[in-house]
């Protein structure tokens, strides 16, 4: 399992852009996946799917990947898995204290045009994903269930209804943390990419622009979208 302690800054994406795997265009700051130890690299799957395998560069760094998952009965590309721990240490990091736990899933696959029907399915899957994975207790402080639907196009009630929302559920009114459910459908060959309120991870598939630079720390982000 990929995990990061963050002590409340995040490097982030970047503003800038160089070639990566297959030659495509990447965040130029960031090391050439080449330059990797091997067992990271030979960890990163091989999707089949230049979309995808492009997706997966952005990705590699901080989430464990893995393709051609089934879970809950759906079948999905790519699998993404990401927990960060914020530590707060006095004097040695071997005496940390009020450790909090952020994970996140993300599940993404390839289809023609999705349907009301189809995201709305897909919403209670994550949930059932949420009933599975999220373990609730005073260390947890978020989970973000994030589906990602790579279409040729994006009819407009699904935009509609993927731009306006937003769906989080507090744990034992929020001592145990919560989870939040996000969506994403991007068209790439269209450039085009609508995402609900918080789902961080869109910019990684919006492979036409780079990656956002953070004007703060992901625990921050995390923090504010709890309260708001």
């Amino acid at each position: 399992m990929s995990e990061r302690v963050d002590d409340g800054t995040d490097s982030g994406g970047r503003d800038a852009e160089s070639v990566g795997r297959n030659g495509e265009s990447r965040d130029a700051d960031r090391p050439e996946p080449e330059s990797l130890p091997a067992e990271i690299r030979e960890s990163v799957p091989d999707y089949d799917d230049e979309y995808l395998d492009r997706v997966s560069d952005r990705l590699m760094y901080s989430y464990d990947l893995e393709a051609d998952v089934v879970e809950r009965g759906e079948r999905f590309d790519l699998y993404a898995k990401m927990r960060l721990r914020n530590q707060k240490q006095f004097l040695h990091p071997a005496l940390s204290y009020a450790d909090h736990d952020v994970m996140e899933h993300v599940f993404a696959r390839r289809v023609t045009a999705p349907t009301d029907e189809e995201i709305e399915r897909l919403v209670e899957f994550a949930h059932g994903v949420a009933d599975d994975r999220v373990e609730g207790d005073e260390q947890h402080y978020g989970t973000d269930i994030t589906v990602v639907l790579v279409a040729d196009q994006i009819p407009e009630t699904v935009a509609d209804f993927v731009e306006g929302f937003r769906d989080r559920t507090l744990l034992k009114l929020g001592y145990y943390g919560h989870y939040e459910v996000n969506l994403v459908v991007v068209a790439p060959d269209q450039k085009r990419l609508v995402a609900s309120e918080v789902a961080d991870v869109a910019g990684a598939f919006r492979l036409w622009e780079p990656v956002e630079e953070p004007e703060e720390g992901f625990f921050s982000r995390f923090a504010k979208r709890f309260w708001r």
